[in-house]
């Protein structure tokens, strides 16, 4: 028997009073995780945050309507039930998850959070004989069904399009800073610091054996140098550049990606075949970086293609005249 799984129960053998019940702790979770959403975002998007305030008001709505009901029903005394006592039973994500998410992201979550509500209250509506009740959890369907259009409701009064545009700016400015500098920065001398090692080495030694140690090594390092570098240079509290362990993260990888791309064609055992995959595989670097800095740093190409793909080519033919000679 698997663990945690022994004491769940079938949503067909709830009764009508664990029905209720259970809609009740639901209102009373997604109340509580709107709200977190609002603190989350009011720092740096208050609009969005009044938003997320004001659905929570909805669901605390929905729960005085459904412990009303229950009290009608079946007295003062709600059982205990909660999502995670429902064997199948839809699941929310941990709050501290969304801290990691976009803004957009977010606004996804809770559109999936109201589209699971209604499905459980079609399917709810359908296991009580009482009409009052019955009538209750379909105008509770309805008003999840609805909550996309109360959404819109709230966004146009809480957050009309100067400011929702102006928080898509902030949301995609904090992702370029946290992710795409790092990471392209990372890119960038990995693609290119590790070439001239790699191409001396390569013509050097003329053996792909040892060719594609140094590059491992090499891409490995760098790596691990410029992950840590980022992450402990800036906690990104005062600069607003965001986690240091999502930037040192980005940093690192992309480092040993752009050094390992050109490294790995030595797994090849014909030195001039793998030399010359090699050499397409760096063509191809230096292009997507200057792609990448034309497109989220607004680098005019021609520029970006001064600096990188002919500062790139420079490197190379360093390396080669190392190695050749």
């Amino acid at each position: 028997m698997i663990p945690g799984f022994a004491s769940r129960r079938r949503f067909s053998e709830l009764s009508e009073q664990e029905v209720l019940a259970l809609a009740i702790s639901s209102e009373e979770d997604d109340a509580r995780i709107y709200r977190q959403y609002a603190e989350i975002l009011r720092a740096d998007y208050p609009s969005s945050a009044a938003v997320f305030d004001g659905m929570a008001e909805e669901e605390d709505g929905h729960r005085r309507m459904l412990i009303e009901r229950h009290q009608a029903r079946f007295g003062e005394m709600i059982p205990l039930i909660r999502r995670e006592h429902v064997s199948g039973f839809y699941t929310r994500k941990p709050v501290w998850l969304t801290k990691n998410l976009t803004l957009e992201a977010i606004r996804a979550e809770a559109e999936a959070m109201e589209r699971d509500a209604e499905k459980f209250y079609i399917a709810a509506a359908a296991r009580t004989q009482d009409a009052a009740t019955r009538k209750l959890l379909g105008d509770l369907a309805a008003a999840e069904q609805g909550h996309e259009h109360r959404a819109h409701e709230l966004e146009a009064e809480h957050l009309g399009e100067d400011a929702k545009d102006e928080e898509d700016r902030a949301a995609h400015r904090q992702f370029i800073l946290t992710w795409v500098q790092p990471g392209l920065a990372g890119l960038m001398d990995g693609s290119v610091s590790t070439l001239a090692p790699i191409f001396a080495t390569a013509f050097a030694t003329q053996n792909t054996h040892t060719t594609l140690l140094v590059g491992l090594a090499a891409a490995t390092g760098a790596g691990i140098s410029m992950g840590f570098t980022e992450a402990a240079h800036d906690d990104g509290v005062i600069s607003g550049r965001g986690s240091p362990l999502k930037r040192g993260l980005a940093s690192g990888i992309m480092t040993a990606v752009g050094g390992l791309g050109h490294a790995l064609p030595y797994l090849i055992p014909d030195f001039w075949t793998a030399t010359t995959i090699a050499m397409i595989v760096v063509f191809i670097e230096l292009w997507a970086i200057a792609w990448i800095q034309n497109k989220y740093m607004e680098t005019p190409i021609l520029r970006a293609v001064v600096q990188v793909v002919v500062g790139g080519a420079l490197v190379f033919a360093a390396g080669a005249l190392i190695g050749g000679g």
